[in-house]
């Protein structure tokens, strides 16, 4: 799996995580006005390996 930086047609920066396939498996969401901040968005997504799953179903 790889994570992309890049910019959308607004000139925000956002980040999506790409699996081996290509597929996208997870996005920003949001846009950022800096890249610092979508790495550091990327950073909290990484750490967020250890997250509880609730299920609602």
């Amino acid at each position: 799996m790889k994570f992309h930086i890049f910019k959308d047609n607004k000139g925000e920066y956002r980040w999506h995580l790409k699996a081996d396939n290509g597929e996208i498996v997870a996005d920003s969401a949001e846009g950022y006005s800096t890249k610092q901040s979508a790495q550091h968005g990327i950073d909290l997504a990484k750490s967020a390996s250890n997250a509880q799953v609730q299920d609602d179903s």
